[in-house]
């Protein structure tokens, strides 16, 4: 999540009220399926949207189908908001993840790919820099609406089983932008095509 997001994001305030599920329908695109294990265990299920963001789609099932997304943490996560993950280069579990949240993946940015596909609740979207054109390895699954990132950041996808893991990921401290201390993880992330 840039700066400008997270500016905006605290200037609106954080919202508390929490739906109890969501109601995606799985599209013809492929499944992310993330095995999470940490003080939370569980399966997540993501429809990609290649439609949406092909090439986006196409680097996160490629890292996926490598193995690069196994023992990934969740580095930073702000209750009411979004837990992000996917730093491939800096935050393996085992690894020094000081930096978790500054790396990518040896693979090159992804051009951005915005659409009129609106930040809700369950909807996975891709972090980047403040350069648009920076997406790489890291996504974020919103907990809450979030307006302010409509058409900022890149929609990849969205949950369509497992939201209550979503939910129960451990969240980081309001104080240090949501930075995890003995994070949760994804042990396992495969694709189902």
């Amino acid at each position: 999540m840039g700066a400008a997001g997270l500016a905006a994001y605290l200037f609106l305030g954080q919202s508390n009220a929490q739906s109890a599920s969501v109601s995606f329908e799985d599209t013809e695109g492929p499944n992310l399926v993330i095995e999470v294990s940490g003080t939370t265990n569980g399966s997540i299920t993501i429809d990609l949207l290649p439609n949406v963001a092909p090439l986006h789609v196409e680097q996160i099932t490629a890292l996926a189908e490598e193995g690069a997304y196994d023992g990934v943490i969740f580095h930073r996560v702000i209750e009411g908001f979004m837990a992000q993950t996917g730093d491939v280069e800096f935050g393996k579990i085992g690894g020094d993840t000081v930096r978790a949240g500054m790396g990518g993946s040896s693979r090159p940015n992804i051009p951005a790919e915005f659409s009129d596909v609106p930040f809700q609740r369950g909807v996975v979207g891709m972090a980047r820099s403040a350069s648009p054109d920076s997406a790489n390895s890291q996504f974020f699954i919103m907990f809450e609406p979030a307006t302010h990132l409509n058409g900022q950041y890149t929609v990849v996808g969205r949950v369509i089983e497992g939201m209550d893991v979503v939910d129960a990921i451990k969240k980081g401290s309001s104080q240090h932008n949501g930075a995890v201390l003995d994070p949760d993880q994804m042990a396992h992330v495969t694709v189902v095509k």
